[in-house]
């Protein structure tokens, strides 16, 4: 039976293909996609969620919800220099030889429910069951505790896009963008007593799409859903890898969401130590760093686990049967 998931995201490039990977593994029945400010307005991330959709010839599609529109405490800050004022790398804008969007805006609206109160009424359905894959800043997730603890205990894990622990951040020396974004958030998701993994830059540094598997994958596909799915994701990676390639000196993407998806479908793939991992909040240079020593366990129990290594060509394989191919 798959097991039931609520994947949590602030849709940009890598958020987007991380929903194709959970709506194309069998493993996953995805519940819910609950929306959350971070790499784009909110406004956005839910058109997003839809567009991403739509490329798929889905039977059954998710209950999708709204959920915060800023970080708990911090000013709201978002990431169009990597994913586009629309999140999307620009794809909102394409046309096609007729003048007509490539990607035009998606009929559906989400639910009247809020994505907090959807999370804590899932988690309560489902005790003991469901996994919250979360891939934006955690603020979504820490007014879900905050609302009800003790539902949200009933989580089966939390896996988080999130942090940087043997290595540097992306938004600082010592900071990964989702936790820096809502660090206040993050520490409360830490200490709510819900079994974590930490999907860190560590890990998801590695994960990387060749710009060249792009293009091969979507020049070979035909019609059809394949077709659409390949083409979306040269589409909405066009920018994002023009950013890679300018910034971080490499002819492709990191798939950093779309590693957290796999995590559930098929944790064999990671390597995890237990950890105690805290948020530092207050700092004027640190805030948003992840602070834990993975070398021991004497700063205090684990709250979670840590993923220090991937198997990147079974991942990589992995992406390409679910999503490109």
């Amino acid at each position: 039976m798959p097991g039931r998931v609520i994947l949590d995201t602030d849709t940009g490039v890598d958020d987007a293909l991380a929903i194709l990977l959970a709506m194309r593994s069998p493993e996953l029945r995805v519940e819910a996609i609950t929306g959350v400010c971070g790499n784009t307005p909110l406004e956005n991330c839910v058109r997003n969620i839809y567009l991403t959709l739509s490329v798929l010839d889905a039977h059954e599609t998710p209950v999708v919800a709204q959920g915060e529109v800023r970080p708990l405490v911090r000013e709201l800050a978002f990431a169009g220099d990597i994913h586009g004022d629309d999140g999307l790398g620009g794809v909102t804008r394409l046309v096609d030889a007729d003048g007509r969007r490539a990607y035009p805006d998606p009929d559906q609206r989400p639910s009247t429910v809020h994505a907090v109160d959807l999370i804590t009424d899932l988690a309560g359905r489902y005790p003991g069951e469901l996994i919250l894959i979360a891939v934006g800043p955690l603020t979504n997730v820490a007014r879900a505790v905050m609302k009800d603890p003790d539902r949200m205990r009933g989580l089966r894990e939390i896996i988080i896009m999130g942090g940087a622990f043997e290595t540097g951040g992306n938004v600082s020396p010592v900071a990964e963008f989702n936790i820096h974004a809502d660090p206040h958030a993050a520490q409360i998701v830490c200490d709510a007593g819900i079994p974590l993994v930490f999907v860190p830059l560590d890990v998801t540094r590695q994960a990387f799409l060749d710009a060249g598997t792009i293009d091969r994958f979507a020049a070979a596909a035909g019609t059809g859903e394949a077709g659409a799915r390949a083409a979306f994701v040269r589409d909405c990676t066009s920018s994002y890898v023009a950013f890679h390639r300018q910034k971080r000196g490499v002819n492709g993407c990191f798939l950093h969401d779309p590693l957290a998806v796999a995590v559930a479908v098929r944790e064999e793939l990671v390597t995890t130590v237990p950890a105690r991992v805290d948020v530092e909040t207050a700092g004027d240079l640190t805030t948003g760093m992840t602070v834990s020593d993975l070398r021991s366990d004497r700063w205090g129990d684990p709250n979670a686990r840590v993923c220090t290594a991937v198997d990147v060509q079974a991942f990589t394989r992995l992406f390409e049967e679910r999503v490109l191919a």
